[in-house]
Parts: structure tokens; sequence; C-alpha cells
């Protein structure tokens, strides 16, 4: 590699774009690819996973790394000239729980490098037009973010009523014509929005044919997180704010995380009119509520006394939020894993450890051991030891009886006390949370 990547200067230059984008509100920008140089790309390069799975071209991390200056100028080359072809990516399927699963693309390695290029230009411009309680793939936001947002907003205003909306198949629904029309509102560089338009409409790989749907927009690339926020931030966060605030009679308030999104609302009426039109909002831009899994919960906090209805229940970013007694027998609002979410990820680690019984026990413990940091890392949150907990207990019960196939011998829990001693498992206690650690209120 003839250079390194200076991250400085390229901060530099994204500070530049978004000092321009705050100067000239509501106008379209013209020139942004001129900021992508070599030094741009190798940053770009830098910052996209070498791990990943590889695309229809087969090239891995370490192929593209060979003469990566040489491979990074003639992807910048034919990104300007618009010789650039976005290749199809490879169609896989994940569970996504019940049966179900989820299409997702894997972009080529040099398609990765590109997209997150773009994005690094579109990321500055964009961050001054989203709105706060939007989380979802920005920087320096996460689900936990989201998460803690809409727990310390309910826990202030009591409850309420919450508009608990799902999407349905966003990804796959959404129309290809949109996202570059709406692009266009903001940036109007040539480079960016020929490049955006070519993914948009590159092919999927499946079954060893290339289809090109009509609708939709895979999931797997980069630059497929940003275009959705785009898209929903005119389509929701706007009309939320210009819109629907200004005609509400009490308090209300929107958190998001990508396609998920919850409202709340102080005042029961405000949350049947926006449950009315919100259907109809959505339905102008070719996206459609999910009709069972959309619902209007009352969710206030009940009275000390126990006395009236008992307030429903609802799920965000993996998580089931829910009021109950605290030890000193006050009203609290809780939380755990939210049951599809546990069910899911203790389905994936039976049908794991039943493909992997028969390697070694020591290589089963470590990767095992890393699967559990994972669940705890996401799931640790104050007020979910007891979720952590069974899910644990889950995980070595499924661990036990995958080692007992192995030989089609019953394995005691004495020998299996023994194979723990020598391999343990990571605890289930609370990780240091990475952004502060945060009590719930009255517990």
């Amino acid at each position: 590699m003839a250079g390194s990547p200076t991250p400085g200067t390229i901060s530099t230059k994204q500070a530049r774009i978004a000092m321009l984008a705050r100067q000239m509100p509501g106008t379209a920008l013209r020139s942004l690819s001129h900021h992508m140089d070599l030094e741009w790309m190798r940053e770009a390069y830098r910052r996209t996973r070498k791990d990943g799975a590889v695309g229809v071209d087969g090239v891995t991390a370490a192929d593209f790394a060979t003469d990566l200056d040489a491979n990074l100028q003639d992807l910048l080359d034919r990104a300007k000239s618009g010789t650039y072809r976005a290749p199809p990516v490879r169609r896989v399927e994940i569970p996504k729980g019940g049966g179900k699963t989820r299409p997702i693309g894997i972009p080529t390695f040099a398609d990765k490098v590109l997209q997150r290029a773009v994005v690094m230009l579109l990321e500055p411009v964009y961050e001054q037009e989203f709105y706060d309680f939007s989380y979802g793939f920005r920087p320096g936001r996460s689900a936990h973010d989201a998460y803690v947002a809409l727990r310390d907003t309910l826990w202030e205003m009591g409850g309420g009523w919450v508009l608990d909306a799902d999407v349905s198949s966003f990804f796959d629904t959404l129309d290809r014509g949109q996202p570059q029309d709406l692009l266009r509102k903001r940036v109007v560089d040539g480079v960016v929005v020929r490049l955006v338009g070519k993914w948009l409409n590159a092919g999927v790989l499946s079954d060893g044919c290339v289809v090109h749907p009509t609708a939709g927009t895979p999931q797997g690339g980069v630059i497929s997180p940003l275009l959705a926020n785009i898209y929903l931030h005119e389509v929701l966060d706007r009309w939320w704010v210009e819109d629907v605030l200004p005609r509400m009679r009490g308090r209300a308030y929107l958190v998001r995380f990508a396609d998920d999104f919850v409202m709340g609302f102080s005042d029961e009426q405000d949350a049947v009119r926006v449950h009315e039109v919100l259907a109809r909002r959505l339905g102008r831009f070719g996206l459609t509520l999910h009709p069972e899994k959309t619902r209007l919960v009352r969710f206030t906090r009940p009275p000390h006394d126990g006395g009236g209805p008992r307030p429903g229940t609802f799920d965000f970013v993996g998580f089931r939020l829910y009021w109950a007694r605290s030890r000193r027998g006050w009203w609290a609002l809780k939380v755990k894993t939210a049951p599809s979410r546990f069910t899911r990820g203790a389905l994936a680690l039976k049908e794991w450890m039943m493909r992997r019984r028969h390697a070694p026990i020591a290589v089963q413990a470590e990767a095992l051991s890393r699967k559990l940091r994972g669940h705890f890392n996401y799931y640790g949150v104050p007020g979910n030891s007891d979720s952590l907990h069974r899910f644990r207990r889950v995980a070595t019960w499924r661990w036990r009886r995958a080692l007992s196939r192995r030989s089609q011998q019953f394995l005691s829990w004495e020998r299996f006390d023994a194979i723990l001693r020598r391999y343990p498992l990571p605890p289930s206690r609370l990780p240091p949370w990475r952004h502060r650690q945060l009590r719930l209120a009255n517990v």
C-alpha cells in the first residue's frame, strides 16, 4: 500500500460538507464528489468490514488488498466517469423467527467500499437534516439510545397511549424511484445520484439467476440504511413535526430506529386520530402498516391501589416494556427481552449446536461463549437480568442435549458439570454500558 488513510483529513472534509449543508438549508448541493479522491477511498476501505461474506465475483478483502491503491484508483475513476456498473448482489436468506426468513443482499467487496465512500459524503449533509428522535444507523447513535429515550419519556409522562407501528416488508416494497427523487431535493451531484440509481436497480443473484425486482431495495449494503433514513425522514419524520405535532391537544413524541418506530401520546383522542391517518400517510408513498402488528396500546401507569384496567405491553428494538410492581411495592416501568427475540435466539443456538456437536468441546465452548457475550452485550440493560439468566440456562441446557447426541449416549449432569468447570461459559451479568449507566426510576 503506497499510503495510509488519514482519518483527520477526512473528518475535516466532512466538517466542511456539514458546514455547507447548514449554511444552505433546503438547497440542493451540486458539488460533493470532488471530495472523493484516493485518500478518501483509502478511508472508505479502512471502514469497510473485512470479514464479511463475498459477493458474486468471489473476491475477498484480502484479494482486493493485494494491489490496494490500484484497485481503489480504478474504482474511483470508474465511479466518476460513469462507467462503473453496479454488480448484482448475492441473495441469502437469514432466519427471521416464526419460520420466516429475511432476504439479505451481499454486494461485492469493491461495491461495499464504493458504497461506504458515498455514505461518507452523504452523512454530513443529512445529519444536519435528521431529527433527534431518529436513531437507526446514524453516527454515534444506537438501538440502546433509542430504547433509553423511549423509556425515559414514558416514565416522565407516566405512560400514556402508545401507537406500536409495524411497516410491512419495508425494504421489499419500497418504490425504487422515491429514494432517488427525495435524494435530489438535497443532493444533485451527478456522480452521487447516478451511483445511487445504479445500486437501487442492481440485479439480485438468486438460485443462479440474475433477476431485477421492480420494487424494493436489498438489505445488506451500507447505502441501504442511509437511503431508508432519507426516505422515512421525508415520509414520516417531517410529517410528524410539521403536520402532526401542531394539531395535538396533549403531549406527543416519536422514537424511530430505521423502520421500527413508536408514537406516544398523553391524550387518547390524539392517539386515535393519528392511528386513523397514519396508514393513509404511508400509503401515499407505497408503504403499508401490518394490520395485526400495528396496534394502539393503553400504557398508562396503574394507580397505586392497582385498580382500573391493566396496561398493555409493547416491543421496541428487541425489548418488551411493561408496568409491574417494584420491590418496594410501587408501580415501575420494567423491561425484558422481547419474547419473539428470546425464542429466535434460543432456536438459533439449538440449530447451531446440533450442526457443530461433533466439533471439539473446546472449540464449541469458545464459539458458544462468543455468542452468549454478544447476546448479553445487546440485551444487557438495567432491569433485564432475569432474561439474561434465563437465556444462559437455556443455552447451557441446549449444549448438554447437543453433546448427548454426539455418541447417542446420555450425558449426566455430573459429567457435564465437569465440562463446564473446564470450559466455563461467561456469566450473565450486565456488561458495562458503553454509553452511560442508567437505573430504572424508583426501582
